[in-house]
């Protein structure tokens, strides 16, 4: 007998559905149901095409046999390097796949970070034939290189905080399949709005109030949220090791002998460096390297340390990681933004309870610059 695998109760998670919903929607009880999602039974096809088209999928992309190869999955394009394979000269991409609500995103692999984001940590690469749609990322064709991974539970973050990667084995103990891409903290929050990611981490400041990160979410998520505090965390000048050139303040920025790197416009650590030479009364125009952008902390240390440049704005860790001096100049609370839609489903639980253990603070912690004395507190809304 031929068996038959299937990603319902993965896709039916994501999707914010219960049992009944599904049920309902594909015209059948759900005890009919149950016994499709644990395997017991295979569907009519007239099933199959009412449960594909609830879960806004294929149904190739929720029933496959079980000996032959992954099949391959529609999925939209996202994140950095968002070429079509036409557009990029015929070279196979290689990208991360992160079921979000009841959608597929194929989030792109950077050209650039082969040696951080290489092909092991890639879940499949994109088919030739990448084709536009009339709105919105275009639509590819991607061949996983294991289908059983990528019907797993799974939580997708988008933030700058370079700690993220010690939540995967946390989440792997869970069985979660944990994804965790760079963005800068505007763009964690737009991508979050977009429906790209369950959770965005950001450390943005409203110049108004000196309050961060509330009315930034406000201005930006189109629908309610909950705001958990990840860290507090210190910001400023990293400099090469023994601090060559002699800097002991953003003043010195302006000097003719001085190259910075700098992180991407909105960013948390961009905005820092803009209020510090506004503060100075120094033009973005007077600083040599204000346009060379890096896109993760590790990424701007690391200019810095192999003398790219001479110094750039970012957290304290990353300059300890690379061997660099840091100059303290601020300190931030870096919250995570939470759909309330996605309160309810594994890979939140899973996160929530991951910040609550005392494990993963003292590991956190144990990194320079953070204090998580507030990890996992709710951050009032008023």
């Amino acid at each position: 007998m031929t068996t038959l695998k299937n990603s319902l109760k993965s896709r039916r998670v994501e999707g914010g559905l219960s049992q009944q919903d599904l049920a309902r929607q594909a015209g059948i009880s759900r005890q009919a149901y149950a016994s499709l999602e644990s395997g017991r039974s295979i569907p009519s096809t007239v099933v199959g095409l009412r449960l594909a088209q609830a879960l806004g999928t294929k149904v190739e992309s929720l029933f496959s046999l079980a000996d032959q190869p992954s099949a391959s999955l529609q999925a939209q394009l996202v994140g950095e390097g968002t070429r079509t394979e036409s557009q990029s000269g015929g070279t196979r991409r290689m990208v991360k796949l992160i079921p979000v609500g009841g959608r597929l995103w194929a989030r792109a692999v950077p050209d650039a970070m082969g040696a951080r984001y290489g092909l092991v940590e890639a879940d499949g690469v994109i088919l030739p034939g990448a084709r536009p749609v009339s709105e919105g990322p275009p639509q590819v064709e991607v061949r996983p290189f294991d289908q059983g991974e990528i019907q797993m539970p799974c939580l997708s973050l988008l933030g700058c905080d370079p700690a993220m990667v010690l939540l995967e084995n946390g989440f792997r103990q869970r069985g979660i399949r944990f994804v965790w891409q760079e963005e800068s903290s505007y763009e964690a929050l737009a991508g979050l709005s977009r429906g790209e990611a369950h959770v965005a981490g950001c450390h943005l400041r409203d110049r108004d109030t000196g309050n961060y990160n509330v009315s930034w979410a406000r201005r930006l998520l189109p629908f309610p949220f909950t705001l958990v505090t990840f860290s507090t965390w210190q910001q400023g000048l990293m400099v090469g090791r023994d601090n060559p050139k002699g800097i002991s303040d953003p003043g010195h920025l302006a000097r003719r002998d001085i190259k910075i790197a700098n992180r991407p416009k909105g960013s948390g650590s961009r905005d820092l460096l803009d209020r510090l030479l506004d503060s100075e009364g120094i033009p973005p125009v007077q600083v040599e390297g204000y346009e060379n952008e890096f896109q993760g902390h590790l990424d701007l240390a690391a200019a810095v340390a192999t003398g790219i440049a001479d110094a750039g704005v970012g957290v304290h860790a990353a300059a300890t990681a690379l061997g660099l001096e840091f100059l303290p100049l601020e300190d931030e609370r870096y919250d995570l933004a939470i759909p309330n839609h996605f309160l309810d489903t594994p890979g939140v639980q899973a996160l929530l309870d991951l910040l609550s253990a005392p494990g993963l603070g003292r590991r956190i912690e144990a990194l320079a610059g953070y204090d998580v004395s507030g990890m996992g507190a709710p951050v009032s809304l008023n």
